[in-house]
């Protein structure tokens, strides 16, 4: 294998593989990265053995051929390599690949490429295309919630569903981790009406979502019950799905809570923010006293002392006070897009129902503690 590429789109697709990459590998050739040459661009695959990633950058390629050298290592070189630099790989079947820049030389071991494994795909009948903002979305206001207890497997994961909903069939993306659950929904795409009920890895949704940043347009998806696949321009990311049941999460969405709250998002967050550095402990338990327009924030600790802030809301039922982790708090408010935040509260031992006014796609439920 001989040819020569820029740096700026190697380093660009190296980026996006080595993700995959554990940092610790007890098989050797995971730790790799293979480079496959030939038709005048240059392919970049990892795995892992559940996720796989593929990139192609053009190359100028004088002898086509295939290589497997470590991804990190790669990765570390190039990034350090100057700007606008041109780099010239040669590996002539020997073990170890040649890697010139300028001044600059290193030569890397590699491993045969008959080890590197390959993800087969099998066959994926479902099929329809996502705008990569619209994946954006159903990313970044589920991930929060995700369980990061491998007890409970099949939570650590964003659950995508087709469902018929009160407007007409939507494809749902949900989350949780028993203690907060969050929920949206868009139009169901064309093509994704038979799709089976798949939970997405945790460090699927991970990976997925640095890709997005730096895509444009729509991204193909394909799916069957054991695998899925996203297609972007220039690279290709492969999961294995979480086999597992995802739980009946309708069960925990409180349809009666008829106290309704009504605050600015801003102004609640950053009560939160500031009344919770007193608390201690990795909740942050933070206590809400309602009253007709007002809500009182506060938070106690026998080290550090108390704190309290009144807000000006919209609240005309009873009294109540219920307590929340504060960390909760936040993350949900910073999926909220509108100006103001409603909450539907019960009484201060039942879950809660947060929303955007300005969105109903999107619904949260916040489990309280006590204060």
């Amino acid at each position: 294998m001989k040819l020569i590429l820029e740096r700026a789109g190697l380093l660009k697709s190296l980026a996006h593989v080595q993700g995959v990459v554990e940092r610790r590998n007890a098989i050797a050739i995971l730790s790799n990265v293979l480079l496959d040459a030939g038709d005048g661009s240059l392919s970049l695959t990892t795995t892992d053995m559940d996720l796989a990633m593929v990139e192609t950058v053009a190359a100028d390629i004088s002898q086509p051929g295939a290589v497997t050298v470590p991804a990190l290592t790669l990765y570390e070189i190039v990034r350090k390599l100057p700007e606008g630099a041109q780099m010239e790989f040669d590996a002539d079947g020997a073990e170890q690949l040649l890697l010139r820049s300028g001044r600059s030389q290193f030569k890397l071991a590699t491993l045969p490429v008959e080890d590197f494994p390959v993800m087969t795909e099998g066959d994926l009948p479902v099929r329809f295309a996502l705008d990569v903002d619209v994946l954006r979305k159903l990313i970044d206001r589920t991930r929060f919630a995700m369980s990061t207890e491998e007890t409970r497997y099949y939570l650590n994961g964003i659950y995508l569903h087709a469902v018929e909903a009160p407007g007409g069939a939507v494809l749902r993306a949900v989350a949780t981790d028993g203690h907060r659950l969050a929920r949206i929904e868009i139009p169901l795409p064309e093509g994704a009406a038979d799709m089976p009920g798949i939970i997405l890895p945790r460090k699927a949704v991970g990976e997925l979502r640095k890709l997005i940043d730096e895509t444009t347009g729509e991204v193909d998806v394909a799916l069957s019950e054991t695998k899925v696949r996203f297609t972007f321009d220039g690279g290709v990311l492969t999961s294995k799905l979480i086999d597992g049941t995802f739980p009946n999460y309708d069960r925990v969405i409180p349809e009666g809570n008829d106290k309704l709250l009504e605050v600015d998002r801003v102004q609640f967050a950053a009560a939160v923010d500031r009344v919770s550095t007193i608390s201690v402990g990795k909740s942050r338990t933070v206590k809400l006293a309602l009253d007709t327009g007002t809500l009182v924030l506060s938070a106690t600790s026998p080290e550090s002392g108390s704190a309290s802030e009144e807000l000006e809301v919209n609240y005309g039922s009873d009294a109540l006070e219920i307590g929340f982790n504060s960390r909760y708090l936040l993350d949900i408010t910073q999926q909220i897009e509108g100006e103001w935040a409603r909450f539907a509260l019960a009484d201060a031992s039942s879950p809660t129902v947060v929303r955007d006014t300005g969105d109903d796609s999107a619904l949260y439920v916040l489990m309280p503690m006590r204060v």
